[in-house]
């Protein structure tokens, strides 16, 4: 069943009921911009009721973001086929997507960025530099299928299925990985560095606790790119007898710290919420400067755990934003945060009713 929703506010309130479909709705909003959803959920889970096939589409008037940009995305699954149209027009890339509607999500996955594996925080920072670096994207995309072709090779040669010679398919598939990952490793070298400038003085005003330093640490020690390549070769044959590229940028670590000592390991809880949350407000204040734009925010139950004054400290340095969607419960006091122009939703059963039939 087809549902319209017309959002003609800057600030948006979703209040309802956990499992109404307040998160179903910023979902749609996030799967019109990356083609995929925020919680991890494959395309064949995301439609409900025993339906595979869906659609999700948004329209923009001039007021926001995607003024002079694009009017209208468009994103079908379809018997197991995605489809995206930006105006009308079929894309087969998605990043054409992140150009023409930015959006920030802030979720209760967010935490992973804190408290989880190293591939989480890796992926994080990628996010970053992408909205604003395509060329940093294109980069990734180039090493991402290096490495994983030079996985394959190490793989099939343990299995002795491998067709053809393994030291000459290794040596052009290393030079590749060797002159895509310093460019990556060049830029997240800067991009840590600049976004601690903007997460730790953040970080202090709403927690009181300074210092804060985001510590990127590269797998490989060199950035220069031939000393990469023979760093490569040197390791082949601890590859080759595990089946797989044991060092790179895909092995790279970001890491929270004060002085020299790991923050998370000793954190508490609301410390690490409160992180995960800074995080969020930091890269989009980053997005903001590298390209003078202002994002879309997704905020789903930020609120919810924090007591008045975190509240009130992390409402007043949310960073600048075109328009946002927030959720809430209905026994939280979302009027308090309310503007003249605000508009609420209540959402119960899947249905997305203005209030007072606005």
């Amino acid at each position: 069943m087809d549902s319209v929703v017309t959002t003609s506010s800057k600030t948006v309130f979703l209040v309802g009921e956990n499992g109404q479909g307040k998160t179903n709705f910023l979902e749609a909003l996030y799967y019109c911009v990356y083609a995929s959803s925020f919680r991890g959920a494959h395309d064949s889970e995301i439609a409900q009721n025993e339906t595979k096939d869906f659609s999700v589409k948004i329209t923009a008037t001039d007021n926001f973001t995607m003024r002079n940009v694009c009017g209208e995305v468009f994103v079908k699954f379809e018997k197991n086929k995605k489809s995206i149209f930006v105006d009308g027009k079929k894309t087969e890339d998605r990043k054409e997507l992140l150009s023409a509607v930015p959006c920030i999500v802030f979720c209760h996955e967010d935490m992973d960025f804190v408290k989880g594996s190293p591939e989480k925080r890796r992926w994080f920072f990628d996010q970053v530099l992408s909205l604003y670096d395509s060329a940093y994207l294109e980069d990734l995309r180039c090493y991402r299928r290096a490495i994983r072709s030079r996985n394959i090779v190490l793989k099939d040669n343990i299995k002795q299925k491998l067709d053809g010679n393994p030291k000459a398919l290794l040596d052009t598939l290393d030079r590749q990985c060797a002159f895509y990952g310093i460019k990556l490793m060049e830029k997240r070298y800067t991009a840590a560095r600049l976004f601690s400038d903007v997460f730790a003085p953040l970080y202090n005003e709403v927690s009181d606790i300074s210092g804060m330093t985001i510590k990127y640490t590269p797998s490989w020690k060199s950035y220069n790119e031939e000393e990469s390549f023979n760093w490569l070769l040197r390791r082949r044959l601890i590859d080759m007898a595990a089946g797989i590229s044991l060092t790179g940028p895909h092995r790279d670590r970001y890491n929270f710290t004060i002085g020299k000592t790991d923050f998370v390991t000793n954190a508490s809880t609301g410390q690490r919420r409160l992180l995960a949350l800074l995080l969020r407000v930091s890269q989009a204040r980053r997005f903001s400067e590298m390209t003078g734009r202002k994002p879309v925010l997704l905020l789903d139950d930020v609120l919810l755990e924090m007591d008045g004054e975190k509240r009130r400290r992390f409402l007043s340095v949310l960073p600048g934003y075109d328009q946002a969607f927030f959720t809430f419960l209905p026994e939280e006091p979302f009027y308090q945060y309310q503007r003249d122009d605000t508009l609420v939703y209540r959402v119960k059963n899947g249905r997305i009713e203005a209030e007072n039939g606005v």
